[in-house]
C-alpha cells in the first residue's frame, strides 16, 4: 500500500494551494516571519524530545521515527505563510508523532480557519459538527494490510436507483484514485493503530470537515462508486447539515432475542426474551461521569431480578474512554484480577504537573478532562507524585517506577490486584470488541484479557492509552501571541501482562472482521459467537 509519508498529486495541490495563499498584512503578521516559523519548529521539536513518552512496540509496529518524521516537515512549515497553511503544518507536525490523544486545538485569539467545523477547540463548546453528505462509509478489514471504504449506511427513503447502495465500494474520490485520495488524508488524522486510522477515516469520509485542508472538497463529494455486481457509478452528494439525516442504521448494533429494558449514559441494558439463555447484553457507551451511579443501579436491579447468575455480554464496539473501569470489572469478575499500571516521563514539565495536581486533588480530587479519575480523594496520586516522582527528577532518571494506573484503585506499593466486589455477576463474561474506540476502553480490554476473565470476540480495540498528557499553547517566538493549543504524551500505560499499550491493542480471543459482505449482519454474527461460549459454559 502507498505509504503515508508519501506526498501524491493530491496532497502536493493541496500543500501548494494552502500554503500559497497570501493574506493581508493582518494574517501575514499572525504567522510571524520565516525566522520565527524556524525558531518555533525547533522549539517544538526540543520539547517532544525531552517530554514525550514514546512508545517503541507502536514506532515499531507502524514502521516509523517519529522524531525524524517531524524534521523532515521543517521546510513545509517555515513556509507556511498565512493562517491556514501555518494551522496545517501544525497539525501535520503533531500527527507525525502517531498519538490518537494528541490534538491541536483552536483558541479564541490564535490561528483560525474560514471553517473550523470538525476541528478541536481549546474551549470544547466552540465545536461544532461538519457538514455530512447522505451516506456513511466504513472500512473493509478483510483483506490484511489493505483497506478499502463501502456504503454502510444512507438516510431514509434513499433512492438508490442512480444513488449510492449499500456495500458499493469508494473507487475514487473527487476524480482521485481511492489510494491516492487516503495516502493525501493521512497525515491531517491521529491515530496510533491503523485499524483505528481506517475506522476515524471512514468516519469523516463523508464530512466536510476542517481535519483536512480546503483543497480537499468540491461543491459536493463527487464519487466514483463499485456496485455488488461489479459495474461502475458515479455520484455527486450535498454536503448536508447533519441534523437533517435520519439514517436506516443498516449497520448499526442489533441484538435479536434480546428486549432493551432501560438507559443510562454508561450503558444500555438488553434482557432475554422469554426462553433465552440467561444472560445480560450491555451496549457500553464509556467510562465517564456517570459510571459508579450507573454500574451501583446495574447491580441494585440484577440483585433485585434474580439476575447475578446470568452471563453478562458487554459489546464495547463503540465506547469511548474515561475512567474507573476496574470499578466496573470488579462486578463481573469472577476472580481477582491485576490493573493496569502507568508511569511518567521525567522532564521539564514535571514540577509543573505535580503543581497542576496537586491543585486539582485540593480543589475536588484528580481530574480527567473535568472527570474524577481515582476511587480516593487523590492521596494516593500525590503521595507518589510528591516522593517517588521527586525521587526520580532529582536522580536524573527517564522515567519513574510503574505504579497501579493513575493510583485510581490501588496505592504505589500495591501489587495492583483487586478482588472482585462482593455482590457481582456469577456467569461467563464475553467482551465485544473493535477498533474504533480505545485509551480507557484499551484498558478495560487489557484488563478481560491478561487476566483471563472472559471471552473477546470481534477486531482489537483502538490500540491507544497514555497516563496523562500535557498541554500548553505555543506562542509566536517573541511575541506573547498565542497560536495554538499543543499536546504531548507524558506517560506509558502498561498492561497487566507489562507490556505498553499505546500503539499494540491486546488481541482478542476470536477475530472477526468487519466487511463489505457481512456488515449487515455483523452484530449479529458477533452476537452468535457470544451467545455460544455461554452455552459452551453453561453446558460445562
Amino acid at each position: 500500500m502507498t505509504k503515508p509519508c508519501l506526498v501524491t498529486g493530491l496532497a502536493m495541490s493541496a500543500l501548494m494551494m494552502v500554503g500559497c495563499a497570501e493574506g493581508g498584512p493582518e494574517q501575514r503578521a499572525s504567522v510571524g516571519t520565516p525566522e520565527q516559523r524556524a525558531e518555533l519548529f525547533d522549539t517544538i521539536l526540543s520539547r517532544v524530545e525531552r517530554r514525550e513518552a514514546f512508545s517503541p512496540v507502536k514506532n515499531e509496529a507502524l514502521g516509523v521515527d517519529p522524531m525524524s518524521e517531524m524534521a523532515a516537515l521543517r521546510d513545509e512549515f517555515v513556509a507556511a505563510s498565512d493562517p491556514v497553511s501555518f494551522y496545517y503544518a501544525l497539525s501535520r507536525l503533531s500527527n507525525a508523532r502517531r498519538d490518537r490523544h494528541l490534538d491541536v486545538a483552536i483558541l479564541p485569539d490564535g490561528l483560525r480557519l474560514p471553517d473550523e467545523r470538525g476541528v478541536p477547540h481549546a474551549e470544547e463548546s466552540d465545536d461544532s459538527a461538519p457538514l455530512h453528505a447522505p451516506l456513511r462509509v466504513r472500512p473493509d478489514y478483510g483483506t490484511p494490510g489493505e483497506v478499502t471504504f463501502f456504503v454502510s449506511d444512507l438516510p431514509e427513503q434513499s433512492s438508490t436507483r442512480e444513488g449510492p447502495r449499500l456495500g458499493d465500494r469508494i473507487v475514487s474520490v473527487n476524480g482521485n484514485p481511492f489510494a491516492e485520495y487516503l495516502a493525501a488524508a493521512i497525515p491531517y488524522h491521529r491515530y496510533s493503530s491503523m485499524p483505528n486510522l481506517w475506522w476515524r477515516m471512514a468516519l469523516a469520509f463523508p464530512e466536510r470537515t476542517a481535519l483536512l485542508p480546503p483543497e480537499f472538497y468540491r461543491e459536493e463529494l463527487e464519487l466514483e462508486l463499485e456496485r455488488l455486481d461489479g459495474t461502475v457509478t458515479r455520484v455527486a452528494l450535498p454536503y448536508l447539515e447533519p441534523e437533517s439525516l435520519a439514517w436506516q442504521g443498516a449497520s448499526d448494533p442489533r441484538y435479536p432475542g434480546f428486549a432493551l429494558h432501560h438507559t443510562t449514559g454508561t450503558y444500555d441494558l438488553y434482557l432475554p426474551d422469554p426462553g433465552g439463555l440467561d444472560a445480560v447484553v450491555l451496549r457500553w457507551y464509556g467510562f465517564r461521569e456517570t459510571l459508579i451511579e450507573d454500574v451501583d443501579s446495574l447491580m441494585a436491579f440484577a440483585s433485585r431480578e434474580g439476575l447475578l447468575d446470568h452471563a453478562v455480554i458487554i459489546d464495547g464496539t463503540r465506547s469511548r474512554g474515561g475512567s474507573k473501569g476496574a470499578y466496573a470489572l470488579q462486578r463481573f469478575a469472577s476472580r481477582p484480577f491485576r490493573v493496569t499500571f502507568g508511569n511518567l516521563r521525567i522532564s521539564d514539565v514535571t514540577l509543573p504537573f505535580i503543581e497542576e495536581k496537586r491543585a486539582e486533588v485540593g480543589a475536588s480530587g484528580a481530574l480527567d478532562s473535568g472527570v474524577g479519575e481515582t476511587m480516593d480523594d487523590g492521596r494516593w496520586l500525590m503521595d507518589w507524585l510528591e516522593n517517588d516522582v521527586l525521587d526520580s527528577l532529582e536522580a536524573g532518571a527517564e522515567y519513574t517506577n510503574d505504579v497501579p494506573f493513575k493510583l485510581a484503585h490501588l496505592p504505589k506499593d500495591s501489587d495492583g490486584t483487586l478482588p472482585p466486589a462482593d455482590v457481582r455477576f456469577r456467569g461467563p463474561l464475553v467482551l465485544l470488541l473493535g477498533p474504533q474506540g480505545g485509551s480507557h476502553l484499551d484498558q478495560f480490554a487489557a484488563q478481560v484479557i491478561d487476566n483471563g476473565l472472559g471471552r473477546t470476540i470481534g477486531m482489537p480495540a483502538g490500540g491507544y492509552s497514555n497516563t496523562w498528557e500535557w498541554e500548553e499553547v505555543l506562542t509566536l517566538p517573541g511575541t506573547d501571541q498565542p497560536l495554538v493549543r499543543f499536546m504531548y504524551d507524558i506517560g506509558h500505560t502498561v498492561r497487566p501482562n507489562g507490556e505498553i499499550l499505546e500503539g499494540r491493542a491486546a488481541p482478542v480471543d476470536d477475530f472477526v472482521p468487519l466487511t463489505r459482505d457481512n456488515f449487515a449482519e455483523y452484530y449479529q454474527v458477533l452476537l452468535e459467537r457470544a451467545l455460544g461460549v455461554v452455552a459452551a459454559g453453561r453446558a460445562s
